[in-house]
């Protein structure tokens, strides 16, 4: 009987944890659709507050810590950039101790070798490296996985082509995640990764000079989510513009 009461408590915590994920991810992606990184912000804060989270919730927290990250860099705001930084790293250490999905956790690393190089440009010989070294091994430790395909196709997309940079490699990588991340339908729905995914293919078509795909990229994106703010009031009107003149 005692028995039976602790196995429907640790049901219970199972359940009322999926719970919780499953409405950080819906915020999530509100914010991201809808330019809102207050709330994006706001998100990770609270997830960081919750006690004993379980090793799946950490890892949804270091992805969201991921995008709000690249989002404070790109505005500048390295303060913020470096605190939520060195916070996702600290996660990161804690599920490598528990060897915890080498795979994924390779594919940040990468990521965050990136940021740390954009805020400190001085080290970028030795992140530079590092950010490719790890994306690498996120593939080699698992070929199914697409995030590690995101961080190659970054590394390639960012690099300058004096120094082997190439946007149609960038691109090549890009396609290869895309494929990857739709063979789990559940992995296409409200999900800010895939659109993120698919804005970086039409900026590599439309940085590619081909524009016609770059189109059919935004219309399709466009169509998933009518109200993406970002490709409907930014991306989809600058291709136009760019195609009639």
């Amino acid at each position: 009987m005692e028995r039976t009461k602790y196995r429907l408590i640790f049901l219970l915590l199972i359940f009322l944890s999926a719970e919780m994920e499953a409405s950080f991810r819906s915020e999530i992606y509100y914010a991201y659709i809808n330019n809102q990184m207050e709330l994006w912000k706001n998100v990770i804060d609270r997830m960081d507050t919750i006690q004993n989270k379980s090793n799946s919730m950490l890892l949804e927290l270091i992805n969201y810590q991921y995008g709000y990250i690249g989002y404070c860099i790109g505005c500048d705001k390295k303060d913020e950039a470096k605190k939520y930084l060195d916070l996702a790293t600290e996660n990161i250490e804690f599920l490598e101790k528990k060897k915890h999905e080498p795979s994924i956790l390779n594919a940040y690393k990468s990521a965050f070798y990136s940021y740390k190089l954009s805020l400190n440009k001085n080290l970028a010989p030795v992140l530079g490296i590092k950010s490719i070294e790890s994306a690498r091994v996120a593939v080699e430790l698992d070929k199914e996985n697409y995030f590690g395909y995101v961080q190659l196709g970054n590394i390639q997309f960012y690099i300058p082509a004096f120094f082997g940079g190439s946007k149609k490699e960038a691109l090549e990588y890009f396609l290869k995640a895309e494929e990857l991340i739709e063979k789990n339908p559940e992995n296409t729905s409200e999900n800010w990764n895939y659109l993120s995914l698919l804005v970086i293919i039409g900026q590599s078509y439309y940085y590619l000079n081909d524009y016609a795909s770059a189109k059919e990229v935004y219309e399709n994106i466009l169509m998933l989510e009518p109200g993406f703010i970002y490709v409907k009031n930014e991306l989809y009107p600058k291709l136009l513009n760019k195609m009639e003149n």
